[in-house]
């Protein structure tokens, strides 16, 4: 395809493939409703991003917006400096600049947590330095049902398995914004290759020592059972209304008990030891998140083994999620752990 059809396409919103403009309509609609005047676009050049820096672009032929475009190099796999310079030249034939940039932390363990923190870390930062409140990620069904089995996996409980939301806080000033994700891969594929020819395969994927890559081979069995990813996808909504009816309650029992002060947080204790496993699970996660400022949960497991620590009657002191926990008077307290 040459360049001038492919920015044909582009411009005219994918017009001339119906199953394409059904995905940027739905992604215009997305767009418009949070109408605002500049986004940053998280590319990895994989075809789920690719297919969003494409429909992005489409975008701004409708709609006076910012689209800035980063690519995290991690340095992890020994080509990935090449990669990225691949990915920075296709997006350059559709005259879209690319930023990249490079993660200095060393990842040796818990290598696609750590390189998926260090990657929010850079591209929040990026947004901080450029005014930007709003990062947009390629996420999409595949993603979203891979994550809720994974956290199956794990024990979750409802607010682990509603898994991801479409917007969702990532700081004081910035929200994540996942717009694809209803949207099957397979269209992103077909995007990717319709606009850029191409796209890069990270052999990561195919890496059966990631538990995503071992969830990732069940599709095919599952579907071939009946149990098609669009049914659980729907069951996640699902659980998604529910868990957004427990915050609510949660909120408020968290404003009546949880005290922050000088980088401290203190818990009634009284009021703690009365409520339930799970709210206790909830409460401890919270408190972590507000005062690490973290955007994801720490494991129910781990944060199941320190209550049990603190339910202890020589309880003293304990370290969960770079946070130092303690007795102070009638108080449960928590300050972030010195390295």
């Amino acid at each position: 395809m040459s360049k001038k059809n492919s920015s044909v396409n582009l411009k005219n919103g994918f017009k001339n493939s119906k199953d394409l403009s059904k995905v940027f309509k739905n992604f215009k609609f997305k767009l418009d409703k949070l109408n605002k005047k500049s986004y940053l676009v998280a590319v990895s050049g994989g075809p789920d991003s690719l297919a969003l820096v494409a429909l992005s672009k489409a975008y701004s032929f409708h709609k006076k917006c910012k689209f800035k475009y980063v690519l995290v190099d991690h340095k992890i796999r020994k080509n990935s400096n090449v990669e990225a310079k691949k990915v920075k030249n296709l997006l350059k034939q559709k005259k879209i600049n690319l930023k990249i940039l490079i993660n200095k932390k060393k990842i040796v363990k818990n290598i696609q947590a750590e390189a998926r923190n260090s990657r929010y870390e850079i591209l929040l930062n990026y947004c901080k330095n450029n005014k930007i409140q709003t990062l947009i990620t390629a996420h999409n069904i595949e993603d979203q049902v891979e994550t809720f089995l994974m956290r199956l996996s794990r024990g979750s409980g409802l607010k682990g398995l509603s898994a991801m939301r479409i917007l969702s806080k990532i700081s004081n000033k910035v929200r994540l914004f996942r717009p694809l994700l209803d949207v099957k891969k397979y269209y992103l594929k077909k995007i990717s290759k319709k606009v850029f020819g191409t796209y890069i395969k990270d052999p990561s994927n195919k890496n059966i020592k990631f538990l995503r890559t071992k969830v990732r081979n069940l599709k095919a069995p599952l579907e071939n059972s009946g149990i098609k990813y669009e049914q659980i996808y729907r069951s996640i909504q699902n659980l998604s209304f529910s868990k957004n009816t427990l915050e609510n309650y949660l909120s408020s029992i968290f404003k009546k008990i949880i005290k922050k002060k000088n980088n401290q947080i203190s818990i009634n204790f009284r009021k703690y030891q009365e409520l339930s496993h799970d709210i206790k699970l909830a409460l401890i996660n919270e408190s972590v998140k507000q005062l690490k400022k973290n955007y994801y949960d720490i494991r129910s497991k781990k944060v199941a083994n320190l209550i049990d620590v603190i339910s202890e009657k020589n309880f003293k002191k304990s370290t969960l999620g770079g946070c130092i926990f303690f007795k102070k008077n009638n108080n449960l307290c928590l300050k972030v752990e010195k390295l």
